[in-house]
């Protein structure tokens, strides 16, 4: 089925609205809550204009419950506790229906209260450290059981690797997975001493120690891998540095975990061929519904240079998801809405079927692709589609946990002591 017919076969006629719909006030406003400016620009401008060529696309399909969406953008400007003000913003002043944004975690952890206090809605569209089930929050990116423990299987049963180096940026998401992925690395066999971690402060742009350091830990000839959780610009710097000193993927592989297209296409990836990347979608995935979506998405840019990436599909797959929930429930009421959302199904753009868990995680399928010399990916391997997990199993406070909105009504539940308790903060 094409983009457009997904869209159209969602559109509602005014004459069949149900009952519940008459309630609606139209326009129905879509916020969108993505840095326009900052360092994470580089990564967040192009979640924007997707959002809008969402809205435009839905638009032309009819809009929703016969309203007209209209998209409500603000710039947070990759400054975290304003991305709390600009949330509260878009549901106070504007009283949007709904909200689309963030990157970081620790972004979401600042709108976290605040979508909570005022009852709003928000997609995630970002891969993230999991250790999180709000009611409020659906996430459409990737939890570490769909993107880093698969990551790190590859580099172990693949790649041979015996030693790695866990680069982040300093801020929750890093250093909660790379906490989950020692856990796992030890349960696998590797030593303390085998596992160097290291953080670095947002658009840091010194790594020649870093690299060095890293480049030493192989010094005895073992095979040494970089997992990265760096965010942002800094990621410039660490692949210009990589070059700097001679570090192929045959000698050191690097995986990235927020490196795709989009921040490719800002740099001269002669160097990088060979290393890679763990997400759930790639530009370069052949199936139509793809090759429909680029071409939508390079129409509406008006440039056939500009790139798609993984957190537009989960855009893609979210938005469409919650005009489907809103078809059904006849209202942008938040609490409806989610309870529609449960079960939802939507076409991956890899192929397969995105589903929606009551645990407010998709199931989604697990790519891991090589970085080729024109910034796009070969894929090396792909999974039937994987659920989220909301909590690891790799933490031991966490294996005990279990979310499940629609039964047990608690994102957090204590299956040792059959309690529902506060989600815990991840500072």
């Amino acid at each position: 089925m094409s983009i457009r017919s997904v869209l159209l076969s969602s559109a509602v006629v005014l004459g069949a609205l149900p009952a519940a719909a008459q309630d609606v006030s139209c326009p129905i406003k879509v916020g969108v809550l993505h840095s326009l400016s900052g360092t994470m620009a580089i990564s967040e401008t192009t979640l924007k204009d997707a959002m809008l060529m969402l809205v435009e696309q839905q638009n032309e399909a009819g809009g929703v419950l016969g309203c007209e969406l209209e998209a409500v953008v603000v710039d947070p400007a990759s400054d975290w506790p304003l991305f709390a003000e600009k949330a509260r913003e878009l549901l106070s002043v504007h009283e949007v229906d709904v909200i689309f944004g963030n990157w970081t975690s620790v972004s979401r952890k600042s709108v976290l209260p605040v979508i909570e206090e005022l009852n709003g809605l928000l997609f995630y569209p970002v891969q993230y450290e999991g250790e999180e089930s709000s009611k409020n929050v659906f996430y459409t990116g990737a939890a570490p059981n769909q993107q880093a423990i698969p990551a790190v299987d590859y580099f172990l049963e693949e790649l041979g690797v015996e030693k790695f180096a866990l680069l982040g940026t300093d801020y929750v998401y890093p250093r909660t997975t790379n906490n989950i992925l020692e856990s796992y690395l030890k349960d696998a066999g590797i030593a303390d001493e085998d596992i160097f971690v290291n953080y670095t402060p947002f658009g840091h742009s010194d790594w020649s120690t870093i690299v060095s350091d890293v480049i030493e830990l192989g010094s005895d000839g073992s095979q040494v891998g970089v997992i990265s959780t760096i965010n942002g610009d800094a990621n410039v710097g660490f692949y210009k540095e990589l070059a700097a000193q001679n570090v192929s993927a045959d000698d050191i592989p690097v995986v990235a975990f927020s490196v795709g297209e989009e921040e490719l296409s800002g740099l001269d990836t002669s160097n990088l061929e060979g290393h890679l990347a763990a997400w759930n979608y790639f530009m370069s995935a052949d199936t139509e519904a793809n090759a429909e979506f680029i071409a939508a998405w390079q129409d509406f840019i008006g440039s056939e240079d500009r790139v798609t990436n993984d957190p537009m599909e989960a855009h893609y797959i979210g938005f469409n998801m919650w005009v489907n929930a809103v078809e059904e429930a006849g209202t942008t009421d938040v609490d409806a809405v989610r309870e529609a959302m449960w079960g939802q199904e939507f076409p991956n753009l890899t192929g397969g079927t995105a589903v929606m868990g009551t645990n407010h995680h998709l199931a989604k399928p697990v790519l891991i692709g090589e970085i080729r010399a024109d910034g796009q990916f070969d894929i090396v391997t792909q999974t039937d589609p994987v659920p989220g997990d909301a909590w690891t199993d790799y933490l031991p406070e966490s294996a005990v946990l279990e979310s499940d909105w629609q039964e047990l009504e608690c994102g957090m539940y204590n299956t040792e002591t059959d309690t529902c308790v506060q989600i815990k903060s991840n500072y």
